[in-house]
């Protein structure tokens, strides 16, 4: 069993400049930031605070820690390297970008939601 982030759609509106447009639940990534928001994450893209589906493509910005009973570190991977693949990034650590999403929410509880802006993830302050 692994524990990592997936979509969720608790705390949207806590900023002004939330979306969610990923499915509830599916698995998410902190995906590459373009020029639009390099430098700024309420910039025009908004990748520089969302959370990336690698089910819908799609993108959020509030992810949900879960533990994932059934799935090792081996199917994780898997299933990172083909989103990736398919979205057209060329990442040539797979595994060791998974690793670092896994240790990013390792410590964290389950229902623990996060937020994304630019280099950082934190718990959103204020959620029950």
């Amino acid at each position: 069993m692994v524990k990592a982030l997936v979509a969720t759609s608790v705390t949207q509106g806590f900023r002004d400049n939330d979306y969610h447009w990923c499915v509830d639940g599916e698995l998410v990534w902190i995906a590459p930031t373009c020029s639009k928001d390099r430098d700024d994450p309420d910039g025009g893209c908004g990748c520089g605070r969302g959370f990336a589906g690698l089910s819908s493509h799609r993108a959020t910005t509030t992810a949900m820690v879960r533990t994932l009973h059934g799935i090792s570190r081996e199917d994780y991977v898997m299933v990172l390297r083909s989103s990736v693949e398919e979205q057209g990034y060329d990442i040539v650590d797979v595994e060791g970008l998974a690793d670092s999403l896994l240790d990013l929410v390792a410590d964290l509880p389950d229902g623990a939601v996060l937020e994304h802006r630019l280099d950082y993830v934190q718990v959103r302050q204020g959620v029950p």
